[in-house]
Order: structure tokens, then C-alpha cells, then sequence
């Protein structure tokens, strides 16, 4: 059987192929056994091998329908125990690929090694490609991955499940398929109430705060949309139109600024990039939507020069405090624990003398966190900096108080850092990041990560 696969479902077909097919729904589902009443309890495994059996779509696309009617219906306990049926049960045919390889190794050929390649691929992978045939199969697909992100802690054994759903997942949602939309305050209410759900780095507090975000003609919302999600944002970004670095999202969103003539703005600033799919965690989207973003904004600005992110730091936080905790700690000094102390308190409301002393001491210790704290293999922890390092943007600037909120003081004491994309750096910046590793930082940013033992508070 030759493998298909499709990433839209038989309603994409052409009317009359469409109705056709709905019109023999009715009569496959008696058929196969299936009433017209919605599904109660059936066995998810059974209804998967009978997906796997049948040749024909029409077919196919009603077993798909019922499994995920069933699906939706099923307990936790349920769903759980399918995750690992998927593991345990629909891996590759032990037979077939032995008998592959012996093949290839009999006669190593271009037939024998696309037959090998076929009989290596995990039965699950074709399985998820026909439930896709139905109705609303890809939005189920992602939450069922979402399901299975819930268990991997627990359940590590479980990754190749996870790495199948993200090998489909990376072909389905693929630049080609995204559709970039330009989202104001005359967006249609759903996708708007989407927003106010989805945004993760900023709070939106209700509707008056969404149209301080969407309404000015100084601030922009672009987002990536699927075919088969609807209307569903897969990741979206907000972006203040300046005339100037900006280094505070307080003044960003500050109630009663003034709006500019964007015709005048010479900096856009990303101050928050939300993704919307927990069930597409890992799967590149942000590096197409920035990339596009900026495109489209020089296109209808052209006197915008500067693209910058307004970013949290949101491992700082944590990272200090479990130094300052170690008593062997060779990255914090002494004298940085009792600035951590101090950080504790309610010191941003102290006088302008003991806050410049406390600048003095949190610079460094970001900029050493950003460019030289790393992971086993070599990436920075903080993952806001691995997302826009792996994109080509170089660290620009920490900003002190940056962000006052109670979010933004617990995950880095208000620290937030500017990551600037030059346009004619973007690639080499990318490239070096991904080949060894390197960080691209201004000059005075990877001075200032230097001295991080010596005694500045």
C-alpha cells in the first residue's frame, strides 16, 4: 500500500465530491455499525486498527469521525491508556521491516531502501494521517498531543510517540500552509477573545486593554492562521510603532500615552510573542512570523530602521535565587547575596541613590545569565534568548525596571533585555549561533558580563 500524506480532509474536495461523499455518511455509518447517535463507550484501539484496515476514504474518513467522537468522550484514564497502546501496539511491523532489511541487504538498491524506509515508519504515523480525513481531525490531533506533553514527565517512555506527532506536525505546519493576517480592533470577536486568552508574556486585562493594544495607529497585531484550525491563532505578535529604543513596557502600555503618526516611527518594537498551540510546542513558528512581520512592516513604513524585541528574562529570577541558595556558588559573590536580599523587599520603592546602587549590581549578573550561563549542550538557559538567538537577533541592551509587574518582578526582578534584528546580520548571526553556539551581544553588553565577582553593590 503506498502511503499518503494528506493534510487536508475530504471536505477540501470539490462541492459535488463533497456532497457525494456526505450523502454515503449516512449509509457507511450504518454500515459499519455506527448510528447517527453520538458515540458512547467504544474501544479506541479497536476503532484504530479498523482505520489502519480500510483501503477506501470514504470509509476511512467515517472510522476517523467515530474515533474522535469517541475520543472527545473518553475519560483521562482512557485517553491515557491509548497514549501508550500507541507505543506499545502501533510501532512498525516487527515482520515487515525485518523482512526489509533483509531485502536491502540482500540487494541494496533505490527500491529496496524505499521499502525499508517505509516498513521503518511507526504505524501510529499513518494512523494520525488518516484520522486527519476527518472533520476537525488536525484541531483533535494537537490536543491529543497535548495530552501526551501532560504524561512525558511521568511517562518518558513515551517520546516516540511525541517525536512521531512532531515529525507530521512539522510538515503540516510548514511556512507554505500558514497564512499571515493582520489583527486590529475591527478583528472578528472570537479571534480577538483569542488573544486575551492566548497572551502569555503580557497580561491582557479585558477588552479596554486589548483596544489600547489594537486601536492606536502606533501599534500593530500580526498572526499565523492555519487552514484546518479555523480560527484559531497559531502564535501571534504585538508591536509598538517608536521613535526611539524603548526599554520600559510599563510606558509601552502605559494607559494615558500619546500615540504617534506611524509615518514617523523609525523603531518597531516586539514587546510580546504569545504561542497559542501548547500542542505545537517545538514546532517552528516564530521564526517565520518575525521574519514576515518585518518584511511587511518595511514594505508599508519605510522609514522604520530599527527592529526590536521588548523582552522578558523570565529564568533570571529563578537562576539567582538558586545561587544565591548554593553556598559553594562560584557564579554569585558574597556580596550579590545581599543584593538578592534586598531584592526581596520592596525595593523599587527606594530612593534614587540605593536604586542606582542596585542597578549597578543586577546589570552585570543579567548580562553574564544571558551570554554565559549555558545548558549541557551549549545553548543559553534562559529560553526567550535561545528563541531569538536561533533567529539571528543579537542582545542588545538590558533595561533596569523594565517591567514593574508583579509577573515581571517575580521571574527577573523587572529586568528585560532588547534583542535587536539587523536585517544584513540576520543569516550570519543564525548561522554561527547554530553551527558552535556563539551569542551575537553589543560590545558593552559582553564587557559588562565580564566582572561578574567583582564587588559593585
Amino acid at each position: 500500500m503506498s502511503r499518503r500524506e494528506p493534510v487536508f480532509g475530504w471536505w477540501d474536495a470539490p462541492p459535488f465530491i463533497g456532497e457525494l461523499i456526505q450523502s454515503l455518511s449516512g449509509r457507511g455509518k450504518a454500515l459499519f455499525g455506527f448510528s447517527s447517535q453520538p458515540v458512547q463507550s467504544r474501544d479506541l484501539t479497536g476503532l484504530a486498527e479498523m482505520i489502519l484496515s480500510r483501503r477506501g476514504e470514504v470509509s476511512g474518513a467515517i472510522l476517523a469521525e467515530a474515533f474522535l467522537e469517541a475520543y472527545r468522550q473518553a475519560s483521562v484514564v482512557e485517553r491515557e491508556t491509548f497514549m501508550r497502546t500507541l507505543l506499545e501496539r502501533f510501532g512498525p511491523d516487527q515482520g515487515i521491516l525485518d523482512a526489509a532489511v533483509a531485502a536491502y541487504q540482500a540487494e541494496p538498491s533505490a527500491k529496496t531502501i524505499a521499502r525499508l524506509h517505509e516498513a521503518a515508519e511507526p504505524r501510529r504515523q499513518e494512523l494520525f494521517r488518516r484520522i486527519n480525513f476527518a472533520r476537525r481531525g488536525t484541531t483533535t490531533l494537537v490536543e491529543m498531543r497535548e495530552h501526551l506533553m501532560d504524561m512525558l514527565g511521568k511517562e518518558p517512555a513515551l517520546q516516540p510517540v511525541d517525536v512521531d506527532f512532531c515529525h507530521l506536525f512539522s510538515s503540516w505546519f510548514n511556512r507554505g500552509f500558514l497564512m499571515l493576517r493582520s489583527i486590529d480592533w475591527s478583528t472578528p470577536a472570537n479571534i480577538l477573545e483569542a488573544l486575551i486568552r492566548y497572551e502569555a508574556v503580557h497580561d491582557i486585562d479585558g477588552w479596554d486593554d486589548l483596544r489600547r493594544r489594537l486601536a492606536p495607529p502606533d501599534r500593530r497585531c500580526f498572526g499565523f492562521f492555519h487552514p484546518q484550525l479555523e480560527d484559531e491563532p497559531l502564535i501571534f505578535v504585538e508591536v509598538a510603532l517608536t521613535d526611539h529604543l524603548a526599554s520600559s513596557v510599563d510606558a509601552l502600555l502605559a494607559r494615558d500615552r500619546e500615540p504617534m503618526d506611524p509615518k514617523d516611527a523609525t523603531t518597531a518594537v516586539f514587546y510580546s510573542i504569545s504561542n497559542c498551540q501548547r500542542g505545537l510546542t517545538g514546532i517552528s513558528l516564530g521564526n517565520f512570523l518575525i521574519k514576515q512581520v518585518v518584511n511587511d512592516l518595511k514594505r508599508d513604513l519605510p522609514k522604520l530602521e530599527n527592529f526590536v524585541t521588548l523582552s522578558p528574562i523570565p529564568g533570571f529570577g529563578a537562576w539567582l535565587r538558586d545561587e544565591t541558595r548554593a553556598e559553594d556558588s562560584e557564579e554569585v559573590a558574597a556580596e550579590k547575596k545581599l543584593l538578592v536580599a534586598r531584592l526581596e523587599g520592596d525595593w523599587p520603592l527606594l530612593d534614587e541613590r540605593e536604586l542606582d546602587a542596585i542597578r549597578r549590581g543586577m546589570l552585570p549578573l543579567g548580562a553574564h545569565y544571558l551570554l554565559n550561563v549555558r545548558r549541557k549542550n551549549g545553548r543559553p538557559v534562559d529560553p526567550v534568548a535561545r528563541f531569538h538567538l536561533g533567529n539571528g537577533a543579537q542582545v542588545d541592551r538590558l533595561n533596569f525596571l523594565g517591567d514593574r509587574s508583579p509577573k515581571g518582578m517575580r521571574q527577573s526582578y523587572g529586568l528585560m533585555v532588547n534583542y535587536r534584528y539587523r536585517l544584513g546580520e540576520i543569516e550570519k548571526n543564525h548561522e554561527a549561533y547554530a553551527e558552535n553556539g556563539h551569542i551575537a551581544a553589543m560590545p558593552a553588553l559582553r564587557k559588562l558580563a565580564q566582572p561578574v565577582s567583582q564587588e559593585v553593590y
